[in-house]
């Protein structure tokens, strides 16, 4: 990986959220991450036996918060709905997943 692919990556997170299937879910990230300005550039859920996974892949390079405090939002927002929330930079993503 090229320094201007580690550049790029900086700006990508994937977001996992899981729990129990109930509505609003996805509403409720998508508009945490549309009020500060995070663009969804792919998502993929799907219900497994009642339990819902959901991966998004986004773009934070115009985000109004920084990675630490975007990341407390989500989370907070996953409490609310009680799902489990996390938040990686992709390049960390990629390296904890590649065998």
């Amino acid at each position: 990986m090229g320094l201007e692919e580690v550049k790029m990556d900086d700006n990508k997170i994937i977001i996992t959220v899981s729990g129990t299937d109930k509505v609003g879910i996805v509403a409720n990230i998508a508009t945490i991450l549309a009020k500060y300005k995070v663009n969804i550039e792919d998502i993929k859920q799907t219900l497994m036996q009642g339990h819902f996974v959901m991966f998004m892949l986004c773009d934070i390079e115009h985000s109004e918060l920084n990675f630490k405090d975007l990341k407390n939002a989500l989370v907070e927002e996953g409490n609310k709905m009680e799902v489990e929330v996390w938040v990686q930079k992709k390049g960390i993503f990629e390296k904890m997943h590649t065998v």
